[in-house]
């Protein structure tokens, strides 16, 4: 796989134009820092995410953006009483971006 424009997270598939890339990857951040409780790698091609149930509507809509882009993810909601879960897939040709996603989502953790 190749990477465009020096992010490792955005592969040639992605159609985000590339000035807006550093603007994407800091709402990510963003949210990693303000709502991710906790991580768990389900499968190489499959990440869980907790978050914080306020942080809904702005996950949504962050992911359906990243969708459009990147019509490889996968984005899959689960609303509990006190939790907020996001599953995030990716086809195998596609891990690495997932790899990168994940180390982000590790480092921002309540930062």
């Amino acid at each position: 796989m190749t990477t465009t424009g020096g992010f490792g997270w955005a592969p040639e598939a992605c159609t985000l134009p590339t000035v807006e890339r550093p603007l994407r990857l800091a709402e990510f951040d963003d949210l990693f820092a303000t709502a991710l409780r906790g991580q768990q790698r389900l499968s190489a091609t499959a990440l869980r995410w907790d978050l914080d149930p306020a942080a809904e509507a702005v996950a949504r809509d962050l992911t359906s953006r990243e969708s459009e882009c990147c019509s490889f993810f996968s984005f899959g909601f689960h609303l509990g009483d006190q939790s907020l879960r996001l599953d995030v897939e990716v086809p195998a040709a596609h891990v690495e971006v997932l790899d990168a996603l994940a180390r982000r989502a590790a480092a921002g953790i309540g930062s």
